[in-house]
């Protein structure tokens, strides 16, 4: 066995460890309402999971202060995006400039999406699909893997992808551009990731994943990526949260470009 994956198999069972499947009286594993709740509701919701989150916290052995919400974290992630961003400015030049000689449309994709307590966000991506992408989607709704009615919308071998964008997504090469909503604030380098559809579109147990900022990476990431459901990414993310810490994430952040250049479980 190589090097690598013994590290990563190492790396990855002490990282994802038995999870209770529960949080503030809440069992991960329910249907999502139809109805959808007031704002009022909402921020109700989401404060008490975050309430939630700090009193796991102050009741461990060795209480400390979330990670994911510190000014540490925030310089942290800001600074290493920087960095990240000069490193890999040949890299990016290359890819905007075959994304705009190749397809018709713009080198990025600007998406909304929810992050920190449900706020909404501009995400930056390099755009790996046509231009008409969002407005051909219900078209493609039968063919999610997830299934029709699912909050997700993955589909395996997306028609609406263009030849760039397949070697983007799978090596997860159009999300670097994720790197200027750290620098600005919306996300950091490792957390939940953050979704397209809104707040009132989460059921109940899976409000604890805005308890943090999302990140670009996550366990998520380095356990399945595109293959988990949603209720199996708040399962990821609770783990995540009850263990957050530099050191956590800098082990997966190691562990993710040994995921991603496997390209397994992108979609």
């Amino acid at each position: 066995m190589r090097l690598h994956r013994i590290i990563e198999r190492l790396l990855l069972n002490k990282l994802i460890s038995k999870s209770s499947g529960e949080y503030g009286g809440y069992v991960l594993y329910k249907p999502i309402q139809d109805d959808r709740r007031s704002d009022v509701e909402l921020r109700s919701k989401i404060e008490s999971a975050a309430r939630w989150v700090y009193a796991q916290e102050m009741e461990a052995a060795e209480p400390k202060s979330s990670w994911g919400l510190s000014l540490r974290n925030r310089i942290w992630s800001a600074t290493v995006a920087s960095l990240l961003l000069l490193l890999l400015s040949p890299l990016l030049i290359f890819i905007a400039i075959s994304i705009k000689y190749t397809s018709y449309g713009p080198v990025f994709f600007i998406q909304e999406r929810t992050g920190y307590k449900g706020r909404r966000f501009k995400m930056i991506k390099f755009r790996s699909m046509v231009e008409n992408a969002e407005d051909l989607k219900k078209h493609f709704y039968h063919l999610n893997k997830h299934g029709k009615h699912s909050v997700d919308f993955k589909i395996d071998k997306d028609p609406r992808r263009t030849f760039i964008g397949e070697w983007l997504r799978r090596f997860s090469l159009d999300e670097l551009p994720n790197l200027f909503n750290v620098i600005k604030g919306d996300m950091r380098l490792v957390g939940p990731r953050p979704t397209s559809f809104s707040a009132h579109d989460y059921p109940d147990q899976g409000l604890v994943r805005l308890a943090v900022y999302p990140g670009i990476t996550g366990l998520w990431q380095i356990g399945g990526r595109s293959q988990l459901n949603f209720d199996e990414r708040v399962k990821l993310d609770l783990q995540y949260i009850e263990n957050q810490g530099f050191w956590f994430d800098l082990k997966i952040l190691f562990l993710t470009p040994i995921r991603v250049l496997e390209g397994k479980g992108a979609s």
